[in-house]
């Protein structure tokens, strides 16, 4: 880990080198991407600094151990414990972040809200989630964009799709997705039965521009004579162009100019357009098999979370956690399940890529500060 961290320093500290250097400031697009390394890597180095500094202090500290005063030799000795206690919790932390990152965390999100199993009563739930998930988004600093919605007629939804933008609000919502169950008094029972209604939610990461690379060893390039009506020819030179794209099989003839480049300059705009166009229908296919995943049916027992009115109740049933401030929740303080959800699946992370704890005392041994 630590051959890793060091590793990442001086990556850190080449970034920075080179978002000083006016070259790199006037190309946009490299700028911009190295600036979203640095960032990434900013909350390591931190840590890894803070680790360092703790190590530097326990050696310092050590140094004292063999002081004549007793009373220093006291100091010392306790010190050095709490020390060791804080270098271990950077080393969690810092097993945390060198954790595979999901490529999409940082991305902005469709939040798509529908009414499952309930009726009317799954509508109006729609409604009180879609103003939770906003109201969080305001405290986040993010921004809501309605884009499409199918309102009832007593004030529900049967669905409802909003473009959510800002800083890493994939990795924040990831774990929405899923079947949402409600226990409540509808409004239009009038005998004050409880009755459980279904919601599901699905968070799609959004798209990024696609950009299409064609490998030339992909295209097959003939040129030829262009022909008029009747087949006359009207070039007496080959200017005519046709593009086969093997993988794909698309064809595409361009003629309409005199020059053999332009022909085949306008060929390729028109196979890129027609590649984006299937690109993104296998991308829509995708991500209707994804959503179909992510909600099931909106069977009520396919739920992940329950918000029960009577007991003023919000309950997690993926982690067990059990809330009672259903007000609170429902008025956009996620943060406290959001922040459960995370650490359980970052656990759940580490496990499964097999990173174990390190024994502290070899650990501390192994860099002289046992």
């Amino acid at each position: 880990m630590l051959k890793e961290l060091e590793s990442l320093e001086e990556r850190y500290l080449g970034l920075e080198k080179m978002l000083s250097d006016p070259q790199v400031i006037k190309d946009f697009n490299k700028y911009h991407k190295l600036v979203r390394e640095h960032s990434e890597l900013r909350d390591i180095i931190h840590s890894y600094r803070k680790y360092k500094d703790i190590i530097h202090q326990i050696h310092e500290h050590q140094e004292l151990l063999s002081d004549k005063d007793q009373d220093i030799r006291e100091l010392a000795k306790a010190e050095i414990q709490e020390l060791k206690e804080q270098l271990s919790r950077v080393e969690r932390e810092l097993r945390g972040l060198l954790l595979p990152k999901d490529s999409n965390d940082e991305k902005n999100i469709f939040l798509e809200i529908r009414a499952g199993a309930g009726g009317e009563e799954a509508s109006l739930f729609v409604t009180d989630l879609f103003r939770m998930y906003s109201k969080y988004a305001e405290m986040s600093g993010w921004k809501v964009d309605i884009i499409n919605s199918h309102p009832t007629g007593i004030g529900g939804f049967k669905e409802i799709i909003a473009l959510i933008e800002g800083k890493g609000v994939y990795g924040k919502l990831k774990f929405e997705k899923g079947v949402h169950r409600v226990q409540r008094v509808p409004v239009t029972e009038t005998q004050g039965r409880i009755h459980t209604s279904t919601v599901t939610v699905a968070v799609l990461p959004e798209a990024e521009e696609v950009e299409v690379h064609i490998d030339p060893s992909d295209i097959r390039v003939d040129v030829f004579r262009s022909s008029g009506p009747g087949g006359q020819s009207v070039n007496t030179t080959d200017s005519a162009v046709r593009i086969t794209h093997l993988p794909s099989g698309i064809v595409v003839t361009c003629q309409d100019e005199r020059s053999q480049h332009k022909n085949k300059a306008k060929a390729l705009k028109v196979l890129r357009a027609r590649l984006l166009d299937m690109m993104r229908e296998e991308q829509e296919a995708k991500i209707s098999q994804d959503r179909k995943n992510q909600v099931g049916t909106g069977d009520r027992s396919e739920r992940i979370r329950t918000y029960n009115f009577p007991q003023r109740r919000v309950t997690d049933h993926r982690i067990g956690l059990t809330l009672y401030k259903l007000e609170s929740v429902l008025e956009g303080n996620l943060s406290e399940i959001i922040d459960a959800l995370t650490t359980h699946y970052q656990t759940k992370a580490l496990k499964a890529h097999r990173i174990e704890e390190v024994d502290e005392s070899k650990d501390l041994d192994s860099i002289g500060i046992a």
